[in-house]
């Protein structure tokens, strides 16, 4: 098994986000000791403010791309997450050499360090955005080509394939694990998602502009991503070592189509929607979870249809007008050579 609650700490890179501050509370209700290494990119350190002054948690401000930083975050600890990155291709599309430096050279850097170390446990989230554009109504299994058509999804494959290929030397047990496109409700919000954009847009009154209302995609909710992070790093290591898992479910692949009229059915239809060809993102593509099923036993317990119904209560009562629809950068926030400014997305 890996490592367990009570023991030494796990550090979460990227645990102040939109997944990770999902993840740091389901640890430390499992009784993880978790530490947090963040360099608050958008100026979203509230999204922790909560478990601060719980017993077992730590935090460090720092950069994933920093060495110096890095080496003492990983002291003593018995697993890395790592969940930081430049997420999605409209950011990643306008920062390349901070997209570049992140989620390629500094998750290399960190690897090696981790490899170097001996840590036990390795978890990388990767996207299942890097099976592209499929010309098959097959769903794609962990071995499907990967065809990704981003600057994002390319800087995942690299490292996919930068972990993978050093197998003969592997002193940690590292896992690959190709998420489905996020939804649900986090302490640190993203309204710049596919469900909970089109949840708010249609909520608020406004039109909502659908290109490509039938292309395919997978969905997974924060708190199963979660979930099944902790069911890998408490998973035997013969089990997940080396491996790569999509996750998610099968029957969460939709159409955007289907996607609002999930959204109608909550708001009887009051939605204004404009169905329309010829977007930007040539994406389409369904998913085979049956792996991490059948290997792990994981089974995600959220739906969309339930979640957008919880996300437009949430709305209706307030709880996210002072969440911006796109996340801003930290405006004082620097990586050597680089100088952020701007907003960021999926």
């Amino acid at each position: 098994m890996g490592p367990g609650p009570n023991d030494r700490p796990l550090l979460v890179v990227g645990g102040a986000g939109y997944v990770g501050s999902v993840l740091v509370r389901t640890l430390m209700a499992a009784g993880y000791r978790v530490r947090v290494l963040d360099c608050l990119l958008f100026d979203h350190g509230t999204s922790l403010a909560s478990v601060f002054d719980q017993p077992g948690f730590e935090f460090v401000r720092g950069d994933l791309t920093d060495r110096k930083v890095l080496e003492p975050a990983l002291e003593g600890v018995a697993g890395v997450v790592l969940l930081a990155a430049l997420v999605g291709d409209p950011v990643c599309r306008k920062y390349p050499e901070l997209a570049r430096a992140t989620n390629d050279q500094g998750a290399k850097r960190l690897f090696d360090l981790v490899d170097e170390a001996g840590i036990e446990r390795f978890v990388f989230t990767s996207t299942c955005s890097n099976y592209g554009l499929r010309d098959t109504d097959e769903p794609a299994d962990e071995d499907a080509e990967l065809a990704p058509l981003s600057l994002y999804a390319e800087t995942k494959v690299e490292f996919e394939r930068f972990v993978l290929e050093r197998e003969a030397t592997w002193r940690t047990c590292p896992t690959i694990l190709r998420i489905a496109t996020a939804y649900g409700l986090s302490p640190r919000m993203r309204f710049d998602l596919t469900i909970s954009e089109f949840t708010r847009t249609l909520a608020t009154g406004e039109e909502l502009v659908v290109y490509d209302a039938d292309s395919w995609r997978p969905y997974c909710h924060v708190a199963d991503i979660s979930k099944a992070i902790r069911t890998v790093l408490e998973s035997p290591a013969q089990d997940v070592r080396g491996e790569v898992f999509n996750v998610g479910a099968s029957d969460e692949n939709y159409t955007k189509r289907m996607v609002v009229d999930a959204v109608q059915e909550h708001l009887e239809g009051a939605g204004r929607v404009r169905l329309t060809e010829g977007g930007r993102d040539a994406r389409n593509y369904r998913v085979s979870f049956e792996k991490i099923r059948s290997r792990l036993g994981f089974q995600p317990d959220h739906r969309v249809p339930d979640s957008v119904g919880r996300l437009i209560g949430a709305l209706r009562i307030g709880a996210f007008d002072d969440v911006e629809e796109r996340p801003r950068f930290y405006a004082n926030h620097t990586i050597p050579g680089v100088h952020v400014a701007g907003d960021g997305g999926d």
